[in-house]
């Protein structure tokens, strides 16, 4: 199941069933889980860690030093979970000292073609990456959240679980969860209503948070009122705008307006 024209270094730790194309070359360092598939033409520098079940198309180029003039080779990682499809040209630098050491990338997520996910950053489960998006370093994006194509993501935001950022928007604050956001630069505009039906939402949960929308962005209260509001109103009655909430304490760099 690996191709005798792959070059794999001697210490890599590769499971049985993994398959390697032509011409790919895994490095030092590098852990494969079982039942992944690696197409042909694919770079894997180690230290990297990859999960069972996933799928990496050729070309792309996983676990290379950061993008980062400040990086000084020191030893970094990254980390990828199980079942991910990789689409062809994705690029994952590894992390850098000053970011905790290691980029991660989660479960289930579909990374399009020409996807880039620099430096640090902390990718959750069941995302969408549409071609060309792409995150500078430290960017985290929460679970289910989904990136249309060109989206760009500046160093330090985070996008937040279920939201959804249109293709060609340039986000250079926080995403809030469960909201849409688009243009240059990103505001938000409402709430992700189609995406939260997908996911089972139920009419009751969707009422609470468009909600919780309003008070967000509609009632021109500071962020602090913002989440006392939230808090007393809102949160004994749906516990999903408790995410809401902690996004918001967390906001350093402001959030989409």
């Amino acid at each position: 199941m690996i191709d005798p024209r792959a070059l794999i270094d001697p210490t890599a730790k590769i499971a049985d069933s993994v398959t390697i194309g032509a011409f790919s070359i895994i490095g030092a360092d590098v852990e494969i889980g079982k039942g992944t598939w690696i197409g042909s033409h694919v770079v894997i520098k180690g230290p990297t860690k990859i999960g069972k079940n996933n799928k990496i198309y050729q070309f792309a180029s996983l676990g290379e030093d950061p993008q980062d003039k400040k990086y000084a080779g020191e030893r970094s990682f990254l980390e990828i979970g199980d079942h991910n499809e990789i689409r062809e040209f994705c690029t994952m630098s590894r992390g850098t000292s000053g970011g905790g050491g290691i980029t991660k990338i989660g479960n289930h997520n579909w990374l399009m073609v020409y996807t880039h996910f620099a430096h640090d950053c902390i990718v959750g489960d069941h995302t969408i990456f549409a071609n060309n998006a792409s995150l500078a370093g430290h960017a985290i994006v929460g679970d289910y959240a989904i990136l249309g194509g060109f989206t760009g993501v500046h160093q330090f935001c985070r996008i937040g679980a279920h939201s959804f950022v249109a293709g060609g928007s340039i986000v250079i604050k926080d995403v809030p969860p469960y909201v849409m956001a688009a243009g240059n630069s990103a505001k938000a505009n409402g709430l992700n209503k189609e995406g939260l039906k997908r996911r089972g939402f139920s009419p009751e949960t969707l009422n609470y948070l468009r909600q919780a929308y309003k008070i967000i962005y509609r009632q021109n209260l500071t962020t602090n009122a913002a989440i006392e509001t939230l808090t007393q109103t809102l949160l004994p009655h749906c516990p999903e705008i408790q995410n809401f909430i902690d996004f918001l304490h967390n906001a350093t760099r402001g959030i989409v307006r």
